[in-house]
């Protein structure tokens, strides 16, 4: 993740020239394990809106250019790899579980907290990595989900992250415009992870997935909030936006579980959510993903994508409840 220094981002105008189309309704979302009475956002959340019917993004070429879509393959970016499991990890606890006060270095723009974090609390990488070190933490009590970035845990009151944001799971609220999160596009990281549990149990992923992209614009669109770009150059995708597997893809050949996350990818899409390599999205860490799951991922060309244009779902720009009718 690529960060810059706080500051007054800048939204990007809505996209011009959209015809009127219609959003078919939501579903219901799969609980976390660990939090079976948490739903992971309304119903209306943007998360969750179906894009599949939505007009491609004017930008839509430029975009998939800078990104080298033409010469690449998507990359599962979670799966197993040595002894700690690859990808983010999540926890849940109770309300009961000790929270600290964590000292950021992006405080002005980070929810002071406190945070159920600790020593049981696993690290994106594990407790020594460097990297990005996220750490996700959902209150199965009180649907309240709590992340961090460079996230470290010191006793005595000491401990550290770059940022953090806390989200009340039941509401659409957005972060104020400007502010990061956990993530360098402002933006939740836990309801964009592909979970083993969704594509196992019912086989459903009934939510658009965060990835990354290295070069991107210094702006963002709804429904993100921060940017952390390189250039202004129109021709870069800003944070936030928004890409779906085209329709016409066949996905007769592949597994089941495999079908099962290209199903969502063409309804759902991809959301950009941070700096990184190109075409990489990201699932939980946790031990049983099928390798030939994720190698059946590995050929899927970005070249497939197109980027849509959501504009006309957002009601708001500092709520994520997408308009049920555009």
């Amino acid at each position: 993740m690529r960060r810059v220094p706080p500051f007054s981002a800048v939204l990007v105008a809505s996209c011009l020239g959209l015809a009127a189309w219609l959003a078919p309704t939501p579903s219901t979302a799969v609980p976390p394990p660990g939090a079976p009475t948490c739903q992971v956002f309304p119903r209306n959340d943007v998360w969750r809106a179906d894009v599949s019917k939505l007009p491609v993004n004017k930008h839509s070429a430029q975009w998939l250019r800078s990104m080298a879509a033409g010469s690449t393959l998507l990359h599962p970016d979670f799966g197993p790899s040595g002894g700690f499991p690859y990808g983010i990890p999540y926890t849940t606890v109770g309300d009961s579980h000790p929270k600290v006060h964590v000292k950021f270095l992006y405080a002005s723009e980070s929810d002071a907290g406190p945070y159920p974090f600790g020593t049981d609390t696993p690290i994106e990488g594990g407790k020594s990595a460097g990297g990005d070190r996220h750490a996700i933490m959902i209150d199965r009590d009180t649907c309240v989900l709590y992340e961090l970035y460079d996230a470290r845990y010191r006793s005595g009151g000491r401990s550290t992250a770059g940022s953090g944001a806390i989200w009340h799971l039941t509401s659409n609220k957005l972060r104020p415009a400007g502010w990061t999160s956990a993530d360098a596009a402002g933006l939740p990281i836990f309801p964009g992870l592909v979970r083993l549990d969704e594509v196992e149990r019912g086989g459903v992923v009934d939510h658009a997935i965060r990835f990354t992209a290295d070069h991107t614009r210094t702006r963002f669109i709804w429904p993100a909030r921060h940017q952390a770009g390189e250039s202004d150059d129109p021709a870069l995708p800003p944070m936030g936006a928004r890409f779906r597997l085209k329709a016409s893809f066949p996905i007769g050949r592949y597994r089941e579980d495999t079908r099962v996350i290209l199903r969502a990818m063409k309804k759902y899409g991809l959301i950009l959510a941070d700096n990184g390599s190109n075409w990489y999205f990201q699932g939980s860490a946790e031990k049983g993903w099928p390798v030939a799951l994720l190698d059946q991922l590995k050929q899927i060309p970005a070249g497939a994508f197109v980027a849509v244009d959501e504009s006309c779902l957002r009601i708001s720009t500092g709520s994520g409840r997408a308009k049920a009718h555009c």
